[in-house]
This record gives C-alpha cells, sequence and structure tokens, in this order.
C-alpha cells in the first residue's frame, strides 16, 4: 500500500535507490489520482513523480473461473484430495467472492473433517 507513505519516506527511498547498492524495491497500490502524503501535491498512485519516472509499472487482472478451477485442481492434487466436479465448483465461486487462499484453506479443512 504505497500511497500510505508519506513524503519522508518517499525521500528516504529516492536517497536509497541512488546508493552503489540500491534495493529492489517492489510496491503495491490500487489507487489512482491521489494526495501525496505530507503535501498538498497530487499524482498517480500518491508516489511522487521523480519516483514515479523510475517506476516501473505492472497492471494485474483478476484470475477467470478456468484459472481458479485448475489452481485449485493442482491443490487437491498437492495434498492427495480427490474433489467431485460440484465441489471444484463451489470452491471456484468461493475464491472468486472471497479469495483464493480462503478457498484453498477450505480443500483442507474439509478433508480433514471428512475423514
Amino acid at each position: 500500500e504505497v500511497h500510505m507513505l508519506d513524503i519522508e519516506c518517499f525521500s528516504f527511498l529516492n536517497r536509497a535507490l541512488e546508493s552503489d547498492q540500491a534495493p529492489i524495491v517492489i510496491m503495491a497500490t490500487n489507487r489512482g489520482i491521489t494526495k501525496i502524503r505530507g503535501t498538498d501535491y497530487k499524482s498517480p498512485h500518491g508516489l511522487p513523480i521523480d519516483l514515479l519516472d523510475r517506476s516501473l509499472i505492472i497492471s494485474t487482472r483478476p484470475y477467470s473461473d478456468k484459472e481458479l478451477a485448475q489452481i485449485l485442481e493442482i491443490r487437491c492434487q498437492e495434498e492427495d484430495v480427490e474433489l467431485t466436479d460440484q465441489a471444484t465448483k463451489l470452491l471456484t465461486k468461493i475464491g472468486k467472492e472471497c479469495s483464493l487462499r480462503y478457498a484453498i484453506h477450505l480443500i483442507t479443512t474439509s478433508n480433514l473433517v471428512a475423514q
């Protein structure tokens, strides 16, 4: 949540990125044009323009139902769990509406309850 950082944090990051042993910094945000904390300026993602110019932006997209089902099936194979088609559809729906992590945790939990 890089948009939560303030201008002092961005100053520190800029100095760190200019050093000889510059780190790789991975930031995430879901904001568009927003205010840079600690200033009255607005910019894309709440990043100062000089830092934004040095950034590589990689956009992501949600998984499709088919991709979610494939991920869940792979996880079932790893855990030696057999699922019915109906269970796979339900877990796919849960993965889409809640989170994939939650759906994956339900595989293990359901298997333990079923035994």
